[in-house]
Parts: structure tokens; C-alpha cells; sequence
């Protein structure tokens, strides 16, 4: 296995938060349970999908607003918020509130472009404005303004005896505008989110079209050439901040059992990643699946992750909890290392295991 040349700085996760349409409560729990299950293993930061009219999470903010109240080292973020469905002043409103809540510690990834079933969703989703609501870059920009306390309103000051008002969204979270993060999967999206000073999320999908003479559908040529345009355009430079984010699926701990339906699930998603699929021409990272070593060295091979020292690992779509408390146990105690990362608040050693380390089981006490 390749030493690397930088050992990687920062290790997440990404989870959907599956649950059961019927009865949703324990679906949701169990996403707490996840959320306390990182920090106790360590991890730098935990993320949540963002699904509307699905079986997962469509209201992240809500979620991680209870995390913050059950962890206290851990990074929360979205990955992604898309903007088509959110109000800018009010998802503002929001976002302070969960920062301020967190200790300073939300991290809101956002998107653009239309809703998914546009025309399916448009008459409940905007009843009256459907035709002219714009869903493009200007809903981020007003977002960032926002958050960053410019005005709101042109009215401040009293009202009546005891109310007052702020031109500016309230509660407000200095440090939040600078943890701002676009997901972009286009040379287009990664150039303009380096242009207005955002921190960077690329995931497992990006557009083929992007692709340079000689690069075809080479996922990870494509990548790497989305995060050089970012660093360009962006002021920092290559001080600025992305985030890679892939489907990784160690094995280091897994019973046979789980390694015979791991292997199955990553066989039924391979196909779609040999092509660019659909008219957009989305073209699809491989699952990793294998033991940390053996993923460690196909990483350090990615010219993708070759970009970055920060990482947040996706969980694959509805696993049971036994697989999650091992995937993600595995991630800290055996991939992390093996890619340079230490964990925090614990022990180094890998001496974690996915029976002790369980989903819903409480932490003694606060991370060190």
C-alpha cells in the first residue's frame, strides 16, 4: 500500500436516514444513534441527506438540531440542502438557529437546480409562483448574503412597548457564513462556488460532459479537474476547503453474512457506473468495497481524493444497524488510520468493535 504524501486531515460521514412510512419514529432515532455512534468512534463530522417525499430524512435541520443536544465535539452538516425547495430567509433563519444550538458547529451543504419531479410537486411546492420562481445560483447568493447579516428587512428598531425588531435574520452566528458548503458535481458549479469564497462538496456523481480530451467517462479525471477549477476561482486559493465524498464499504470486521450482501448490493449498483446515464450524462463513482487496506490503496490511486485532505464517507442505502455500527467502526478504527487520520477523543489504537460500539448505545461521558 502507497504511503501517502499528506495524511488526511479530516474523516466524515454521510447517512440517509432511512425509516419505515408506517412508523417513522424509530427510523429517526436510529439517525441520532448514528450521529452519537461517530462521535464516539472519533469521526470529525456527520452528515445528512436531504430527501423530499421519500423514505429518508426531509427535514435535516430538524434532525440535527436534536444531535446537538445528544453530542458535543462532532461537526453536523447537510449534503446536501436543495435550495429549489427552501424559502433563503427563512432557511437562514434555521441555519443560525441549529449553529447557535451546536456551539458553532453546523456545516449546511446546499444545491440548486429544479426539484426533482418538477412537474409533479410544483402545484403544492408553489401554487402561485411555480412559473417564475428562479432555481439557479442567485438563491444561493441571497442565502450567503443573508446569513452573513446583510439586510433582511429596511425596518428595525421598536414597535409598541416591548417589541423589537433587526433588519438582519435573527438569532445571528458570525462563523456560519464561513462554513458554508455548495455540492456540485459541474466544472460550471465548482468554478462558481469557488468564486463567492464557499468551502467545496463533490460526491459520487459528476457530469461526463465535463470531461477533458482523453478523460472519456474517467470518473476520477473528472473530479480532479472540479476541484483544481474550485481552488482557481476561490480566494484561498488551494487553502480552500473540499470535501470528497464516495460510497466506501470495509470489511475488515464483517461476518460472512455481510460481506456475501455487502458484495450483492455493490454488484446491482455497478452497471450504472460503466456509462454516463440519462439525458443529464451522469456518470457515477464505484462502491469500494474490500478490507481498509485494500480501499486504502484504491484511494490513494484516485485522482479525485489525490485532491484532498478532508473526506466524508456515504453509508450505503438501507443496511441494518448491525452493518452501520460495523462500517462506520471499521472506517474509524482501520481505514482512517491506514489514511493517515487519528481519531479524536479516544483511544488510537483500533480497538474499537462494532459489538461495543453499537448503535444507541450512550457515550460515559463527554469526548475529551
Amino acid at each position: 500500500m502507497p504511503l501517502p504524501s499528506v495524511p488526511l486531515a479530516r474523516l466524515g460521514f454521510l447517512t440517509i436516514g432511512s425509516f419505515d412510512a408506517a412508523d417513522p419514529g424509530p427510523g429517526h432515532e436510529r439517525t441520532l444513534a448514528v450521529v452519537e455512534l461517530g462521535e464516539r468512534l472519533g469521526l470529525d463530522s456527520a452528515w445528512v441527506r436531504h430527501r423530499h417525499l421519500q423514505y429518508g430524512i426531509s427535514s435535516p435541520l430538524t434532525v440535527l438540531a436534536a444531535a446537538s443536544q445528544r453530542t458535543r465535539r462532532i461537526e453536523l452538516g447537510t449534503a446536501v440542502t436543495p435550495l429549489a425547495w427552501e424559502n433563503p430567509l427563512r432557511l437562514a433563519e434555521d441555519l443560525a438557529t441549529v449553529d447557535v444550538l451546536s456551539g458553532g458547529r453546523l456545516n449546511p451543504g446546499v444545491s440548486v437546480g429544479p426539484p426533482m419531479h418538477w412537474d409533479d410537486v410544483k402545484a403544492a411546492l408553489y401554487p402561485h409562483t411555480a412559473d417564475t420562481e428562479d432555481f439557479g445560483y442567485d438563491r444561493v447568493a441571497r442565502l450567503l448574503r443573508l446569513v452573513a447579516g446583510e439586510p433582511a428587512s429596511t425596518f428595525s428598531g421598536r414597535e409598541g412597548v416591548v417589541e423589537e425588531f433587526s433588519a438582519r435574520v435573527q438569532p445571528h452566528s458570525p462563523g456560519l457564513r464561513s462554513r458554508m458548503w455548495y455540492g456540485g458535481g459541474s466544472l460550471r458549479s465548482a468554478r462558481w462556488a469557488g468564486e463567492q469564497g464557499m468551502s467545496f462538496l463533490t460526491s459520487s456523481v459528476v457530469k461526463a460532459g465535463d470531461a477533458a480530451a482523453g478523460d472519456g467517462a474517467d470518473f476520477a479525471a473528472i473530479q480532479r479537474a472540479h476541484v483544481r477549477a474550485f481552488r482557481a476561482a476561490h480566494p484561498d486559493g488551494d487553502a480552500a476547503r473540499v470535501s470528497q465524498g464516495l460510497v466506501v464499504i470495509p470489511t475488515d470486521s464483517a461476518s460472512a453474512d455481510q460481506r456475501a450482501r455487502y458484495a450483492a448490493y455493490v454488484e446491482a449498483r455497478t452497471p450504472r457506473t460503466a456509462a454516463p446515464q440519462g439525458p443529464a450524462q451522469l456518470l457515477f463513482a464505484r462502491d469500494l468495497l474490500g478490507t481498509s487496506e485494500q480501499i486504502a490503496e484504491e484511494l490513494y490511486a484516485h485522482a479525485g481524493f489525490q485532491e484532498v485532505t478532508e473526506v466524508v464517507f456515504a453509508l450505503p442505502f438501507s443496511f441494518a444497524d448491525e452493518d452501520y455500527a460495523q462500517i462506520l467502526t471499521d472506517i474509524a478504527t482501520r481505514l482512517g488510520p491506514a489514511l493517515g487520520w487519528r481519531p479524536h477523543g479516544i483511544p488510537s489504537a483500533g480497538s474499537g468493535s462494532a459489538r461495543r460500539n453499537g448503535i444507541g448505545a450512550r457515550p460515559a461521558g463527554p469526548p475529551s
